[in-house]
């Protein structure tokens, strides 16, 4: 387990070594109630650059940099494929459901496929899976240049495709050659965007004294990245929860680690802290469990004392108010009127004259 966990770091600390992936994901789906029958979504480094789905009908760029390096005939060219597997994925679904008697009801077909490129060895890696209601459905080995089939429903296309050396030939070229050379295109594109570096903004969070703390790492970029707690420079493994990386809507990435703090005595917490590693970037940010550190929506005892202090003074302002009130209305019923100003003395005075 150290022996990995060294590798893994020293992976992530290097500038130089780094993976980057070209992936298309396909959606099709049938009775979902305010969704598109058929999404697709293609991610250079897990950044989208391009969406299509059956409602707009058009192949649409995500990124400034895809939008200002292409021209509309990409775009006519990848709408048009777009509209080829809409197609396809409708009669893909009609095609399960008959695998697995189904006639109605909520159903969804999806592709995933791409390739990951090694910048440092030069190792290529194409994939291409594909998904029925959740569950595995056929799996294309590049190295064995077959198809595997998870399932007994997809024996006949497994062995359609595997018989097809045209078709099987096609997919090599594309996930050995096309695939590789369109990610270094987009990668070359989006250069300046893809090739950056931003380190996070590292927060402690708690919802209650008795729940985990929280560290949350957000706004980081690539999203090749390590968080995780240590106990005096030696990594935890217990009582500790990792969670997933997450997109951001900017571009950029967020995670978070939890961390049992229940037996852990108040005395001992900055024994402990959260790390954060990015690749590419050999500086690690490290962020200590103080207790004053710790966000929380919790009311501290400092801010309830202000609020009762407040409170005081507002209902102190309210009694005052309503009793000057009080008193104004009293004395002006019990006054008479001003002669100088009764409109029947004015009427008497008049008559005598």
């Amino acid at each position: 387990m150290k022996i990995l966990l060294l590798l893994v770091l020293l992976g992530i600390h290097s500038a130089s070594a780094r993976i980057h992936s070209l992936k298309y994901f396909y959606t099709g789906s049938s009775e979902v109630p305010n969704f598109p029958q058929f999404v697709a979504v293609g991610l250079v480094d897990d950044v989208q650059i391009l969406h299509y789905d059956s409602n707009t009908m058009r192949a649409e760029p995500k990124q400034d940099w895809m939008r200002k390096i292409t021209d509309p005939k990409y775009w006519e060219s990848e709408t048009g494929y777009c509209l080829g597997s809409q197609q396809a994925f409708k009669a893909d679904i009609e095609i399960a459901k008959k695998r697995f008697n189904q006639t109605g009801g909520v159903h969804v077909f999806q592709k995933m496929y791409g390739c990951d490129w090694d910048d440092e060895t030069g190792e290529i890696n194409g994939y291409e899976q594909h998904g029925y209601d959740g569950e595995d459905f056929l799996v294309f080995d590049l190295k064995t240049e077959t198809w595997i089939a998870p399932s007994s429903q997809a024996f006949i296309t497994k062995n359609k495709w595997d018989a097809d050396k045209a078709y099987l030939a096609k997919q090599k070229q594309y996930y050995t050659q096309l695939c590789p050379y369109w990610l270094k295109t987009y990668m070359e594109y989006g250069k300046s965007s893809l090739q950056r570096t931003e380190l996070p903004s590292v927060s402690l969070l708690q919802k209650s004294p008795s729940s985990p703390v929280t560290c949350h790492a957000t706004g980081f970029y690539p999203n090749k990245a390590l968080l995780f707690w240590r106990k005096e420079g030696e990594e935890l493994h217990e009582d500790v929860d990792h969670g997933e990386t997450l997109p951001n809507h900017d571009g950029t990435f967020q995670m978070s680690t939890d961390l049992r703090v229940s037996s852990i005595p108040p005395e001992d917490w900055r024994k402990y802290d959260c790390v954060f590693q990015l690749s590419g970037v050999n500086e690690d940010v490290v962020k200590v469990l103080d207790k004053d550190a710790v966000q929380s929506n919790r009311v501290k005892p400092m801010d309830t004392t202000i609020i009762i202090i407040v409170a005081v003074v507002v209902l102190i302002v309210i009694i005052f108010a309503a009793a000057a009130f009080f008193l104004y209305r009293r004395f002006s019923a019990k006054s008479a009127p001003s002669p100088a100003s009764s409109t029947e003395v004015q009427q008497l005075n008049t008559e005598r004259e």
